[in-house]
This record gives structure tokens, sequence and C-alpha cells, in this order.
């Protein structure tokens, strides 16, 4: 097909299929002229994949990580989720000074050992506990204990859900759930606290 059909067929504007082919998030197509490709139906997929990821918040340079390890997937399965983690969580620019004391106990509270936890999501947990501390904010350690319960079980039935049938499969599904799934949790937690203030203190 055209990029005008690829554009029709995806719903991304031909500008912005330009835009992803130069910035090798996009394969090219196959050349019929010095000005012209045709492309095929892993193109149509593969914009799906950037216009979730796009559409989720994640920036270029998140998505060209993503497609790198697409492309290249690695075989062990938790390897896997580190690539999968690194692309949509890159690294902050003031990491390598943040302190990591206290996500690693919270992240304790998991069981296993939290410093085999990927260093991204560690650091992810550190800043957010930072931003709790300078806003002078305490989460109580019964709701803290509640978030280890209730996400660790979410956690063990999205591996349970996670495909088997190959790496590619399986990136494509841990990248997309994280990148897409997280504000569905999100705005899942504010619905279940109005409906649980409701229950609780009615309402008019």
């Amino acid at each position: 097909m055209r990029i005008s059909e690829l554009s029709a067929r995806s719903g991304v504007s031909v500008a912005t299929i330009k835009y992803y082919l130069r910035e090798r998030v996009l394969p090219e197509g196959e050349r019929t002229s010095a000005t012209q490709a045709t492309y095929g139906e892993e193109h149509v997929r593969r914009l799906g994949v950037i216009r979730a990821l796009v559409d989720a918040g994640v920036g270029i340079a998140g998505v060209r990580n993503v497609v790198a390890v697409l492309e290249s997937p690695p075989e062990h399965p938790y390897d896997l989720l580190g690539a999968a983690s690194a692309a949509v969580n890159p690294p902050g620019v003031d990491d390598d000074a943040l302190d990591l004391g206290p996500a690693l106990t919270l992240l304790g509270r998991f069981g296993g050992d939290p410093e085999d936890c990927f260093p991204a999501q560690v650091a992810a947990v550190a800043r957010a506990l930072n931003a709790l501390d300078r806003a002078g904010f305490t989460v109580p350690e019964s709701v803290l204990d509640a978030y280890v319960e209730h996400l660790g079980a979410i956690a063990a039935a999205e591996l349970d859900a996670t495909p088997t049938d190959s790496a590619e499969a399986a990136l494509r599904y841990v990248v997309l759930g994280t990148a897409l799934v997280e504000p569905l949790i999100l705005a899942l937690r504010r619905v279940a606290e109005q409906i649980a203030a409701s229950r609780r203190f009615g309402h008019d």
C-alpha cells in the first residue's frame, strides 16, 4: 500500500508517518522509486503500537526504546521485564543522587530481595517517596500494607496473563501493558475511592 493508504488504515496523518520514518521508529517501506515506497501490514501494526504509546504519554525517546526492544527482544523472561521497564521508565537525570533507602525498605514488604528490583523502578519509588516527604504528606502504614497486598496480587495476575508463545509477544504485552494499563489502574482507583466514600459517608 502507498503511504496515503497506510495513513487511512492507521488513522495517522501522512506528515506524522513521515516523522516516525525520520525518527526510525517506523521501518522504511519497500522502495519502488527514488521517492515512492510501499508498506505492509507490519507497518499498520507498528503504527498501532506507536500511537498507543504516544496516546499514553510516552515520548519519542521512549517509543524508540520500545521499538528497539521489540526488534531485539531478550530471551529470558526476567530480562524481558527489565527491558520493558527500562523502555517506558528511562532513568531520571538526578537518579544517581537519590536516597534509595526508604524505597528499598518499602519494596522489601513485597518479599524477596529488593536489591533484585530493576534500578529504574527502585528510582521511581524513591522519587515518589521524596515528593511525599517534601510535601509533608505521610502515607499511613495501614495504607502502605494495603498497597503491598493488593498490588502484589495484581502483579501475579498480570504475569499469569503474559503470553508465552514468543519473546516478542511477551514483550509487546508487558510494554504496552505498562504504558497503557497504568492509566486504567489510576482511573479505577479514583472510581473505587468514590464508591467507597459513597458507601461510607453517603451522598445526597
